[in-house]
């Protein structure tokens, strides 16, 4: 649980300060006001990872050097202050010599967006990203591997682009990269094992159908990995990259056997996104002994009715969840799960009560969502219609 957040330089927040409830908030305001970036400092804070960019120079606000993020959680306090030249990294006031250390004692996090379509819809990137990002909080290995299969990579591509190059320097590289990824596979193909299980049952929880939902590791080439290098030696000298290896494998996920890309409809491909992140934190917390954190950014307009609230259900309800939106319309008057704040001019602050003298309305835990639902919806919304739009709920949870 993150109990305040401070930031400098970061985005659009040239200085930040944000006192967190334990049990999470919801931050409400216009697009491009800052929302996401609030998600986005908690994860660099915490994985030293941003979902929304490989590179930490757009991280910076504009016109500055660096940026810094400090945060306070249970036993610890992290501080970033992150210039180009050298990182400093700091957990209770002592330095971290690297990235290694600095995340052995961070805490899980899994992000969700309202573009995680793409991992069923997109190319393999974007599941390969899912992988690692998991893979990198799941096992210290995980990232070593990355780590040094991607850097194995880099050289040998370079080697295979370079007119005079060493062969036997070439071959060294191959060998590298094959003994890498060779570990990475592996480690990819036992975490999809026991991946799948967890995607299967949270798809049941929100589907609310008797439907199969499979996914599987497929490596883009099989057998031994040094040998397959070696035999498209000559294809890879042609095009001046590694074609085959990790970096071009994927994931088959199937929906009742069939490819969920080509035969599943949005609905179901939604379910299936959203299922692939709320196992990332039932196997996160079953693997690290540490209930995620859960940033979730902008989702709820993306579903419909039943969907939005079954994820609400599904959500651990020991997590601290911290949800950006733009408007509380998707409650259809339930209380609010969580308090909420809305961001104005880079401050938060509780949002006003519509009318004088109305009293606020009390939240209610996630674990607890369900009660508050009307009862039609609760039975699994064989009547409830809504038309136009619904009234805006705008008072805040204590």
């Amino acid at each position: 649980m993150i109990s305040r957040l401070k930031l400098m330089d970061f985005r659009c927040y040239g200085s930040f300060s944000w006192q967190i409830p334990q049990q999470g908030a919801i931050i409400l305001g216009n697009n491009a006001r800052g929302k996401t970036s609030l998600l986005e400092a908690v994860c660099f804070l915490l994985r030293l990872q941003s979902p929304r960019t490989a590179r930490t120079g757009p991280l910076v606000s504009h016109g500055k050097q660096s940026f810094g993020i400090r945060g306070e959680l249970p036993g610890q306090i992290r501080r970033i202050l992150w210039a180009p030249d050298a990182p400093d990294l700091r957990v209770n006031g002592e330095p971290r010599k690297d990235q290694r250390s600095y995340l052995a004692d961070s805490y899980p996090v899994v992000w969700m967006g309202n573009d995680d379509l793409s991992l069923v819809q997109a190319g393999a990137d974007a599941r390969r990203k899912y992988m690692d990002f998991l893979g990198s909080q799941w096992h210290p290995g995980y990232r070593l591997a990355l780590f040094s299969y991607r850097r194995a990579l880099k050289t040998r591509n370079y080697l295979l682009k370079h007119r005079h190059r060493d062969k036997l320097q070439l071959d060294a590289y191959t060998r590298q990269l094959a003994l890498h990824g060779t570990e990475l596979r592996n480690l990819r193909a036992h975490l999809l094992a026991l991946l799948a299980p967890h995607i299967a049952l949270a798809y049941r929880n929100i589907g609310g159908r008797q439907e199969q939902v499979s996914i599987a590791y497929r490596a883009s080439e099989e057998g031994d990995l040094y040998e397959r290098l070696c035999a498209s030696m000559d294809r890879d000298i042609r095009y001046g990259q590694t074609q085959n290896g990790p970096h071009r494998d994927d994931l088959d996920i199937t929906l009742n056997g069939r490819n969920a890309a080509q035969f599943a409809s949005e609905g179901q491909q939604r379910t299936t996104a959203i299922s692939m992140k709320l196992a990332q934190s039932s196997l996160l917390t079953e693997e690290t002994g540490h209930t995620p954190i859960h940033l979730i950014d902008d989702v709820f307009g993306e579903l419909d009715p039943t969907r939005r609230i079954a994820f609400l259900q599904s959500l651990p309800a020991d997590a601290q969840s911290l949800i950006t939106t733009t408007h509380l319309d998707w409650l259809h008057d339930a209380p609010c799960p969580l308090p909420a704040f809305r961001l104005e001019d880079g401050t938060l602050a509780c949002p006003p009560l519509k009318k004088r003298g109305q009293k606020q309305r009390t939240g209610v835990r996630l674990r607890h969502f369900r009660d508050a639902i009307p009862s039609p919806i609760r039975s699994g919304f064989p009547q409830y219609t809504f038309y136009g739009n619904p009234r805006r709920h705008t008072t805040p949870a204590q």
